[in-house]
């Protein structure tokens, strides 16, 4: 058996671990040789390629990015793109490719198995985890701990002057990151693209905190925050292969709001990429790698057309239609716990 492994769209912490399994996987178990795609759907494309062994894909699961790097290539906005993704697999004498991604990346993997008989195996990668069909993806428990991290050390400042602070975190049209990571980092608020932002309940939580002499706030905004009346904040209007904006400063805007109507002294600042780079948690790196065994496992089985998904605590396979079928948007109970804190 032959098969390949690409990595696309946005990095996260785990992808070397997963690489690092399906080669140890492959090859140990199933005698398979292992090549990697580079820069994502990009690499089949163009044939772009690099083989993959014990050696050069040991000591990975510490280490963040990816090897094989990444890029977010849509094959169905290149000419051709399609055909040329078959005719690389035919190439390079491919039985399957495992693809390592989030909505977008799985998405055209269930295109290409479905429109092109491609035979593709998912694994379930964005520190969104807003991808359907798994409890978890790998990478969400890093973000949400860089998020804590970050919080505990703006508490400190935000006591210290008697501010307001405004953490503004990734997450797109989902709001995990901002609700685990705003409970485990303290938040004294946090608001999410699931339920439309009321400015006057966040200014009334943060005067209620004053009024009990607590002097400072900390609000986490996720990026896909929508105003009550005023909607998401764009940074410019252009689209990446996929159509998504580009999302970005609603913490400086909600953060204007507060001084203005409160007179509190307030800033804002946006943690950004640091949420997606670094080294894995112990969590995300035992998930990537439990994911990458089974992905070969698949590719050994010839299961095409699904994802390895966490489904409690056990690892199954699903379709890859059923992965990609809708967003998995912000369990609202948990921020009806977080509510507990507000104020």
């Amino acid at each position: 058996m032959r098969i390949g492994i690409l990595t696309g769209g946005g990095d996260c912490p785990g992808l070397n671990a997963v690489i690092r399994a399906v080669v140890r996987r492959s090859v140990k178990t199933h005698g398979a040789d292992v090549i990697g795609f580079l820069e994502g759907w990009r690499g089949p494309i163009e044939n772009m390629v690099m083989p993959l062994t014990l050696q050069n894909t040991g000591g990975l699961i510490q280490r963040g990015g990816t090897i094989l790097k990444t890029s977010r290539t849509n094959p169905f906005k290149i000419e051709r793109g399609p055909e040329r993704i078959l005719e690389s697999m035919e190439r390079n004498r491919l039985d399957g490719v495992i693809a390592v991604g989030g909505d977008d990346t799985c998405g055209v993997a269930n295109r290409m198995h479905k429109e092109h008989n491609l035979n593709v195996i998912c694994v379930p990668k964005t520190i969104d985890n807003d991808l359907n069909a798994t409890d978890f993806t790998f990478g969400f428990d890093t973000a949400v701990n860089v998020v804590m991290e970050a919080l505990d050390r703006l508490h400190t400042t935000a006591e210290s002057h008697n501010r307001v602070l405004v953490c503004e975190v990734m997450g797109r049209h989902a709001g995990w990151i901002a609700c685990y990571g705003g409970i485990a980092g303290g938040a004294d608020f946090i608001a999410v693209p699931e339920k439309p932002l009321n400015v006057g309940e966040l200014l009334s939580a943060i005067k209620t905190r004053h009024a009990r002499g607590r002097n400072f706030s900390i609000l986490v905004v996720a990026e896909g925050t929508r105003l009550e009346n005023i909607g998401q904040v764009l940074r410019g209007e252009e689209l990446d292969d996929f159509g998504h904006a580009k999302l970005g400063g609603i913490g400086d805007t909600i953060a204007k709001i507060i001084e203005k109507e409160t007179g509190y002294e307030t800033r804002a600042m946006a943690l950004g990429h640091i949420q997606r780079g670094g080294s894995p948690t112990a969590f995300d790196r035992v998930l990537a790698t439990r994911f990458g065994v089974a992905a070969s496992d698949l590719a050994s089985e010839k299961q095409y057309g699904t994802m390895t998904s966490l489904q409690g605590n056990k690892i199954k396979p699903v379709p890859l239609e059923a992965a990609v079928s809708q967003l998995k948007t912000l369990d609202m109970d948990l921020l009806e716990v977080a509510g507990v804190f507000f104020g």
